[in-house]
């Protein structure tokens, strides 16, 4: 899956990651925030938890803030990434755990918890499950995975892309901009449907799939590893 993030091996993307990301993204920290609190239901305060695509370390110093006993263990596969990590997370360097490859890499666990926030449209759809099932396997029954990432979302994704593209630009609309940025978005990531990506989820044994973040075309699901006895629902 390296080749899925040869964007992150990019010097200028990786030295204007930290101030573009939260100008891309409607809401990024109120998103982290929203992460938190959906695995601290079920998580501990002393939880052990994945961070899957940890390269940056915004949402793992958003984390380990918020909880001052929770662990950590993240895994990116850009090295130049999870340097700029290694620099985000410094204050927690104490429970942080950062370490570079895929989720293959991740220690078995059982984790009570895991995040991947803008990361599976990097993937395409086989990366994708291979990522899920690999969390998945990772999980205790009952912990709690927040994923969020660009989706396709009806009845016009190139819409909605555009409409994201030009919230980024910061600027007065320019339509004709901000159309041709969707258009090179949408060739680079892997765009599912919101069906698409709850029925992966399900598919790899996640329950209790519910839709908690929509912002233009990013999309973001909770889901609970199943612990055999429960009937997959949604909300």
């Amino acid at each position: 899956m390296q080749d899925s993030h040869s964007h992150f091996a990019n010097p200028a993307a990786i030295e204007s990651y930290a101030r573009d990301v939260p100008l891309r993204v409607p809401g990024l920290h109120d998103l982290h925030r929203m992460t938190m609190l959906l695995l601290a239901e079920e998580a501990s305060e002393t939880a052990h938890i994945l961070v899957v695509g940890a390269g940056g370390g915004m949402e793992t110093k958003s984390l380990a803030e918020a909880q001052p006993g929770w662990r950590f263990v993240g895994v990116d596969p850009s090295p130049a990434m999870l340097n700029l990590a290694r620099q985000t997370v410094m204050p927690f360097a104490d429970r942080v755990d950062l370490l570079e490859g895929t989720v293959d890499r991740a220690p078995d666990g059982p984790f009570d918890g895991a995040t991947c926030l803008l990361t599976l449209h990097h993937m395409n759809r086989s990366e994708q499950m291979h990522t899920l099932r690999g969390i998945h396997r990772r999980l205790r029954p009952g912990a709690r995975l927040v994923i969020a990432n660009h989706s396709a979302p009806g009845p016009d994704p190139d819409c909605w892309m555009t409409r994201t593209a030009a919230f980024a630009l910061r600027d007065r609309p320019d339509w004709a901009k901000a159309a041709a940025a969707a258009k090179t978005i949408g060739q680079r990531l892997t765009l599912l449907t919101p069906p698409e990506e709850e029925d992966m989820l399900r598919e790899v044994g996640f329950v209790n799939i519910g839709l908690f973040y929509a912002a233009f075309s990013f999309r973001g699901w909770v889901a609970t590893a199943n612990n055999g006895n429960e009937t997959p629902t949604q909300g």
